[in-house]
């Protein structure tokens, strides 16, 4: 059985903030929309039908979970969850909290613009709101 390791890309474009059952739970660095991102820890596995039937169940689980505790710390007006995958073949899901004023509401976030990076005081400050919105 081959370990998991994580994707480079997503390695350094966001930063775990937890492990949870099935998923490592990571902080997106782009501070434009509070995002998160669920990474199951299964190796070669790009999409959710090749996870076992209990891990998907625990995936939507996570989903279900890691939503509403974003919407909790951030009071977003929805919620977008999407697994995508078209560039980092690894399955991850994107959490995304958006609110009507936001930037590029209401369009999608993928493409749009470049990257602003989170201070690191920021930062720091978004994953102690997510995990306090898990209590």
């Amino acid at each position: 059985m081959q370990p998991f390791v994580l994707d480079a890309r997503l390695a350094q474009d966001s930063v775990s903030i937890m492990k949870l059952g099935l998923c490592d739970l990571r902080l997106a660095r782009d501070s434009r929309w509070p995002w998160l991102i669920l990474v199951p820890q299964r190796a070669n596995v790009s999409e959710v039908f090749d996870l076992t039937p209990l891990d998907q169940a625990m995936l939507t689980f996570e989903q279900v979970t890691v939503g509403a505790a974003l919407k909790k710390a951030t009071g977003a007006d929805k919620i977008n969850i999407a697994a995508i995958g078209n560039i980092v073949r690894q399955l991850h899901v994107h959490v995304v909290a958006r609110v009507e004023n936001d930037t590029n509401w209401p369009s999608p976030i993928w493409g749009f613009g470049q990257s602003v990076p989170y201070e690191e005081e920021a930062i720091a400050a978004m994953k102690n709101r997510i995990l306090e919105a898990f209590q």
